[in-house]
């Protein structure tokens, strides 16, 4: 009677399953955890108001626009999940009393889901940004205005929300994961949870991918500028400081999502063990979900520190030759001097 009262988020093994005091579960490892990628998001929050401030570069503040979008989605995204996480290790509440229906764990799957994709999908958008603006300047140089950056962002935000919302209207289920502290998608091996863990999966390793092969091509046009004898001193270094701060996110996300990707998307291909009910997960694969799950979480706090330490006031310190220079829509010689100079005095007004 009692089982037949709770929602589709509590599986028989982790519905009943112990609280376990291990390092797994321990509420002084979540709550720092925590307060350390909410300080930093926050911190780097401040510093890109204050320096898009100042800003008067279109291709610059758009790249900031970009980058607030980013720490924005990092930050909220670790205050919500740790809000029921810090509780849950502190209080050590039983989710059948206190979620029955399953709403809070629907709630927190769905923040497990758009918030772990949008970093991915907004660090593709910027490679994509940065490839346009590297390799195809004078198309998008009336183009990209902070409205159209922040509409990209929104849209960016909105096809997470509907992705997250996919298990609610009953593609795919949110259980609740070992230890009991979290709830995320289900590697149960039921076509509608498959489809959707393989549309996460995918999409994630899709936007990685992107952002690989956009970035490569757009390093590569950098080096090949700046070892052009005609032009090495036209070139300019903020574009070269964007790049940098774009090839840290994209590190740091392939490092950090990779093996979480990576192991959901096997898991869902693989065929499911026989000597399972169903409904339950090998416990080898719960424990690796929530190990990879925090090296995921790790994307959240070292984004930040991307934009933190790689600004050129800090990388003037540490290299002191690194000056502003013309913007990089000087290095096409081959427009007439009439265009040149229109764009010249556009870049100036940016």
């Amino acid at each position: 009677c009692w089982n037949r009262t709770l929602g589709s988020c509590f599986r028989s093994a982790n519905g009943t399953e112990a609280y376990r005091s291990d390092a797994a579960a321990s509420p002084w490892f979540s709550t720092v955890f925590g307060l350390i990628g909410l300080s930093s998001n926050l911190f780097a929050f401040c510093v890109l108001v204050n320096s898009s401030r100042k800003m008067h570069s279109r291709s610059r503040s758009s790249f900031l626009v970009f980058l607030c979008g980013l720490v924005a989605t990092d930050f909220m995204g670790l205050l919500l999940t740790f809000s029921i996480v810090v509780p849950y290790h502190f209080t050590r509440f039983d989710w059948r009393l206190v979620d029955p229906g399953c709403h809070l764990c629907n709630f927190m799957g769905l923040v497990m889901v758009f918030f772990g994709l949008c970093p991915l999908l907004l660090g593709a958008t910027m490679a994509g940004e940065r490839f346009l603006g590297i390799n195809r300047p004078f198309s998008r140089s009336t183009k990209m205005t902070k409205r159209r950056a922040w509409t990209l962002v929104g849209l960016v935000w909105a096809g997470g929300f509907v992705l997250g919302l996919l298990p609610v209207f009953g593609l795919g289920d949110y259980t609740l994961q070992y230890p009991n502290s979290w709830c995320f998608l289900t590697l149960l091996h039921d076509s509608r949870n498959v489809v959707f863990c393989l549309i996460f999966a995918l999409l994630g390793l899709f936007c990685v991918g992107l952002s690989f092969l956009l970035n490569t091509v757009s390093v590569v046009t950098l080096c090949r500028v700046y070892h052009d004898s005609e032009s090495v001193q036209r070139r300019r270094d903020s574009e070269v400081e964007m790049m940098v701060q774009l090839l840290g996110i994209m590190v740091i996300a392939s490092v950090c999502w990779l093996p979480l990707l990576i192991l959901i998307a096997q898991t869902a291909l693989q065929a499911p063990r026989g000597d399972l009910p169903l409904n339950q997960i090998p416990r080898d694969t719960e424990i690796q979900l929530l190990i990879y799950l925090r090296v995921a979480t790790w994307n959240q706090i070292l984004d930040p520190w991307v934009y933190i330490l790689f600004r050129r006031a800090v990388l003037r310190r540490i290299y002191p030759s690194f000056k502003t220079r013309p913007s990089i829509v000087s290095l096409y010689p081959v427009l007439n001097p009439s265009l040149r100079r229109k764009f010249t005095q556009e870049s100036v007004l940016q």
